[in-house]
């Protein structure tokens, strides 16, 4: 997948404590440099610096560890995901780069929760007052009906799988 996105899509390895992880990782930060893509590890700061990643993804419980982290690692991004307008303005007050909301449209993710659909997500992108990014079930048909949402880009899994 990596090898087919345009120069300056960012990618988000979750490695889920993997076995493999840093070789599977290596192989990723490779393509990533060489393909201009940014890429963030999934909630494992230590396996980012590793890698020489551009930075991290957090899970919504670990939100607040974003102005920390980005002490550690001046430069590095850092996104959270969020499944509330509350969730998603403590993520950017905690200080990441962008809030990652989920779920926007019906998804087959296991973590999915109810979809939010275009007109609450615009709602809640008006809401929370800073970068948001849409994820689930998002595919290029449905990528259209967020272009007034006021996100500042979309995040898909699915949509991507061959």
């Amino acid at each position: 997948m990596a090898e087919r996105l345009p120069r300056g899509a960012a990618i988000v390895y979750r490695a889920f404590g993997a076995a493999d992880a840093p070789a599977r990782g290596a192989r990723l930060a490779s393509i990533a440099r060489r393909r201009g893509l940014i890429l963030l590890i999934g909630a494992d700061a230590g396996l980012a610096a590793a890698l020489g990643a551009d930075g991290v993804h957090l899970p919504e419980r670990l939100a607040h560890r974003a102005r920390r982290l980005k002490a550690a690692h001046p430069g590095w991004i850092v996104t959270a995901a969020a499944h509330s307008t509350r969730a998603a303005r403590a993520a950017l007050a905690a200080g990441v780069d962008a809030a990652v909301v989920s779920t926007v449209f019906e998804s087959r993710s296991a973590s999915a929760g109810r979809p939010l659909g275009p007109v609450r997500l615009a709602l809640l992108v008006r809401a929370v007052g800073g970068p948001v990014y849409g994820l689930g079930g998002i595919d290029n048909k449905k990528a259209r009906r967020l272009i007034d949402a006021g996100l500042v880009g979309l995040a898909a899994v699915d949509a991507f799988r061959t």
